[in-house]
């Protein structure tokens, strides 16, 4: 069995932190087994080496070894592409294919990002882990497969097993062991040693001489939180190498490639959401838009039923009453108001259609057109409060706003302009 020290040598893992040697040493000893394993840890760990190392100590070292990153792929067809499916069986299904589980026989499989799957993936992931079998999409002919899986995510599953987002049979299959990697931040003194690793590769990649931080430099280097962990040091160390023509790194330059530790985002999902999370309100301004959407439908099924019914001059009454309401007035107040035409709106009563066909132009839409501004005036506002919001979140800073509503940061520039924000 080969040393904690030489398998970190062979696969390039950086550090001597007591929690990552003990997680190389757990995938050590697993690793000759046939048990599943699941890896946790933030996004930016390291995870995707821990797989690597079991499937090279194991008996199946000279199989296939496949990575599938499960949150990559559509949800319409991730199960196509783990086990397979028949010519014919949907839509493009040209000719047959097969999945991960057939060509990986034998081998091994690391689904990273596990906790992402759909719920009718994970019935068919249990089945291979407790008897080997599986089905192809649109084949009713079941398939064996000798697979070892291990799997890695950065969720709370247990809390993902609360909120009905992961089975929680899948969940004890694929955690027979689990094993934890630590976040960068907890190993203080590993991380100028990887910063120096990824400083030496990337003076080498660009030939360039190495950069060298200086004793402050190094000091807020380690008390700095890496949300992103290594991913994210590597990158700070990359675009330091790159960019700077002087190659001894003082505390102002490193600190402007480094956002604030106010602005940092956390990678890991934890056991609770912030309740100003931006997806949320997405979801209820999707809602509010649905809601409006359903309201307008009711309103024009109620004129259709009154006009059917033949009493013109209470469609007339009615709408003055809609549109009083939509303005914010109260039923009682004198306002300017003009007999809306009913035309534009379909009719199915001839007679009625006829009788108001004569009406002046300007007023056919004036029922749709009012529905339409409260439309409008209710997007507006919603739109602003989020963009307010973002900006609130992040101190001002309008790069990192546009990047969380989704936009670039020129039109956000706009939308600041446009409502005087």
């Amino acid at each position: 069995m080969e040393s904690v020290q030489a398998i970190k040598q062979r696969f390039e893992i950086i550090g001597n932190d007591p929690k990552l040697n003990r997680a190389i040493e757990k995938a050590i000893q697993v690793a000759p087994t046939d048990i599943s394993v699941l890896v946790t840890g933030e996004s930016g760990v390291g995870k995707e080496s821990i797989p690597k190392i079991i499937h090279s100590l194991s008996h199946r070292k000279h199989a296939k070894y496949i990575a599938v990153n499960c949150g990559a792929i559509p949800e319409g067809t991730i199960d196509s592409e783990l086990f397979g499916h028949e010519k014919g069986s949907f839509t493009g299904a040209t000719g047959a294919r097969e999945g991960y589980f057939e060509v990986a026989d034998g081998g091994t499989i690391f689904l990273d990002e596990v906790g992402e799957l759909p719920l009718t993936t994970q019935v068919r992931l249990l089945r291979v882990l407790e008897n080997g079998e599986f089905i192809k999409v649109g084949s009713s002919q079941v398939q064996k497969t000798n697979v070892r899986i291990v799997a890695a995510t950065n969720m709370n599953m247990i809390d993902a097993i609360e909120k009905g987002k992961f089975r929680e049979d899948l969940y004890y299959r694929l955690s027979t062991v689990e094993l934890s990697l630590p976040p960068l931040r907890e190993r203080k003194d590993d991380i100028h040693l990887l910063f120096r690793k990824f400083a030496s590769d990337f003076a080498h990649k660009y030939k360039m001489p190495p950069i060298k931080l200086d004793d402050n430099a190094i000091q807020y280097l380690t008390k700095y939180r890496w949300s992103g962990n290594i991913r994210q040091l590597r990158n700070a160390a990359e675009q330091i190498s790159v960019l700077e023509t002087n190659r001894d790194i003082n505390l102002a330059t490193l600190q402007s490639y480094l956002p604030a530790e106010g602005s940092n985002l956390p990678s890991v999902i934890g056991t609770k959401k912030a309740e100003s999370d931006f997806s949320s309100e997405r979801e209820i301004l999707y809602k509010i838009l649905f809601d409006m959407k359903s309201d307008l439908n009711d309103l024009k099924k109620l004129t259709l039923e009154l006009m059917q019914s033949g009493n013109a001059k209470n469609v007339q009454e009615t709408n003055k009453h809609l549109i009083q309401r939509i303005y914010g007035q109260k039923e009682d107040s004198e306002i300017p108001f003009e007999e809306p035409s009913l035309a534009a709106i379909p009719v199915q009563n001839q007679n009625l259609q006829e009788e108001f066909e004569d009406e002046d132009d300007d007023q056919n839409y004036l029922f749709a057109e009012a529905v339409e501004e409260e439309d409008s005036l209710r997007l507006d506002e919603k739109e602003i409060e989020l963009i307010k919001k973002a900006l609130e979140r992040n101190k001002g800073k309008r790069k990192a706003a546009a990047d969380e509503l989704g936009i670039s940061e020129r039109t956000l520039y706009r939308k600041i302009k446009q409502f005087d924000l």
